[in-house]
C-alpha cells in the first residue's frame, strides 16, 4: 500500500490499473489538498473505487461537480424520455417492483452490456463518470472495465505507427442507426461525431486507444472494413489481462476516466435480484490540453 501525505490512501487493486481510496468521505465537502490526491490518482490508476460512500443524489453531484461541469443524459427510455444530472441503472420501476424485461426501459438498458465509453458520441466526450450503489444484487451485475491505455502499451510499435492518425466516427446509436427506436430521431442525427482512434492523457503523455461500441466506422476506410477494424481493436482491449470486474457492495462508489478506459454492465438475474446504481457523468473539455491542469486551478 502506497500511503500518501495526507489520511488517504491508495491501494491498487489491479496490475495494470485500478485503485481503491480509502480514509476519505466523499459525501461532504472535500478538501483542495484531498481532491489533488484523487485526481493524481485518477490520472494514474484509471479507475478509482471508493467504499463505504453512502451517497444521496446531492452529495454524489456536489462531488462530482469537483471534476467539472456535469453532463445532463440524452432523452431515452432508460430515463423515461426525462434526462437529468442523474442517470439510473436499475431494473426497478418507480414503484420499487421489478420491472418485466421487455420494458422498454429494460431493452434499453441492455445496451450497457456492450463495452464502450461514455458520451463518445458527443462532439466533446466525457472526462470521469461515477458509479454509486443503491441497491446491490448478491450475485452477478459486475461491471467490467479495461483499460484501453494498457492495451496500447501492449501493442507492437507497427501496430501503433499504423493506428496514429486514425480518426473514428461515433454514434449513440447501433450500427444500424436508422432503425434503432431508442432515441429520438434528432438527437440520432446530431450525435453522430469523430474521434481520433489514439488519445493522449495532456496530464501525463499516455496513449490509450480510444474504440467500444459507439466507435463504428473509419474515417476513409469502407464502413465495413473500418468497423472490423474497431471491432478488433475493442476485442484486444478487452482481452482477461487487461480486464477488472467489479462486484458492488453496499456503499460502493467506482470513478473511472472515460479517455482511457472501457466499461460494460454483466447481467444477473434481474426478475430475482433488486439492482439500482447512480451515475454521474463529467463532461470533458476542448482540445484535450485543457485537461493539463487539475479542474479549478
Amino acid at each position: 500500500m502506497d500511503t500518501l501525505e495526507t489520511r488517504i490512501a491508495i491501494k491498487r487493486l489491479h496490475p495494470l490499473f485500478v485503485a481503491e481510496v480509502t480514509g476519505i468521505d466523499l459525501t461532504v465537502p472535500v478538501p483542495r489538498e484531498d481532491f489533488r490526491v484523487i485526481w493524481d490518482a485518477f490520472n494514474e490508476h484509471q479507475i478509482l473505487v471508493f467504499r463505504d460512500q453512502h451517497f444521496d443524489d446531492e452529495s454524489q453531484i456536489a462531488f462530482s461537480r469537483h471534476f467539472g461541469t456535469l453532463e445532463t443524459m440524452i432523452a431515452h427510455p432508460g430515463n423515461d424520455w426525462n434526462p437529468g444530472h442523474i442517470s439510473v441503472m436499475t431494473n426497478l420501476g418507480k414503484d420499487g417492483n421489478f420491472l418485466p424485461p421487455d420494458h422498454p426501459a429494460m431493452l434499453h438498458r441492455e445496451r450497457n452490456e456492450a463495452w464502450h465509453s461514455d458520451s463518445s458520441f458527443k462532439p466533446v466526450a466525457a472526462l470521469a463518470s461515477l458509479l454509486a450503489s443503491r441497491i446491490v444484487p448478491p450475485v452477478g451485475g459486475n461491471t467490467d472495465f479495461a483499460s484501453a491505455r494498457a492495451a496500447y502499451e501492449a501493442l507492437p510499435a507497427e501496430r501503433k505507427a499504423a493506428l496514429e492518425g486514425l480518426t473514428a466516427l461515433h454514434r449513440m446509436t447501433y450500427r444500424d442507426m436508422d432503425n434503432d427506436k431508442g432515441y429520438k430521431e434528432e438527437d440520432k442525427q446530431r450525435h453522430v461525431v469523430t474521434h481520433p482512434v489514439i488519445r493522449t492523457n495532456p496530464v501525463n503523455g499516455r496513449k490509450a486507444l480510444y474504440v467500444g461500441s459507439h466507435a463504428q466506422e473509419i474515417v476513409g476506410m469502407p464502413p465495413a472494413e473500418g468497423a472490423s477494424l474497431l471491432d478488433e481493436l475493442t476485442a484486444f482491449c478487452t482481452q482477461p489481462q487487461f480486464v477488472y470486474s467489479h462486484h458492488w457492495r453496499d456503499g460502493d462508489a467506482v470513478m473511472w476516466d472515460n479517455r482511457c478506459t472501457l466499461h460494460r454492465a454483466t447481467t444477473f438475474d434481474k426478475t430475482q435480484y433488486k439492482r439500482k446504481l447512480h451515475r454521474t457523468t463529467i463532461a470533458g473539455k476542448t482540445p484535450d490540453s485543457a485537461f493539463a491542469r487539475m479542474p479549478g486551478a
